[in-house]
């Protein structure tokens, strides 16, 4: 329900801007949404992995809760991830949790986008100095 509610919204926006909204920004929205996997922000920094997943697993199965944490110092970055087994009880926590207050803070839930691959100089500049490849 939370994914049609968020393609209306998106649907919205678009008329009311008159179209400004680009089709891939729509397109990676949906895309998103479609995941089981939600970013949380704002952590308290004493949050571990199994406080978050204590914190959101009354919306569902969560099958890996995790903080992120500093390489250097260990201490928490004050984000993380839940991955649901399924994409209703995703959208239900985002839902339900986006604005909740968590040990003091206020923490904001949104579908987690997939990481793009780093580029390498030569995928950016293949080519560029005249050499065939």
């Amino acid at each position: 329900m939370a994914f049609f509610n968020k393609l209306g919204s998106l649907v919205r926006q678009s008329i009311s801007q008159k179209g400004q909204v680009p089709m891939v920004s729509m397109l990676n929205s949906i895309r998103c949404m479609s995941s089981s996997k939600l970013f949380i922000g704002g952590l308290p920094w004493s949050t571990d992995d199994q406080t978050l997943k204590d914190a959101f697993s009354g919306f569902g199965e969560v099958t890996e809760a995790r903080v992120i944490m500093d390489r250097e110092t260990g201490r928490s970055r004050g984000f993380g991830f839940v991955h649901y087994d399924s994409v209703e009880n995703a959208s239900e926590a985002l839902s339900a949790m986006d604005g909740q207050n968590l040990g003091g803070r206020t923490v904001r839930v949104s579908f987690a986008e997939e990481r793009r691959p780093p580029q390498t100089y030569n995928d950016n500049h293949q080519g560029s100095r005249g050499f065939d490849n």
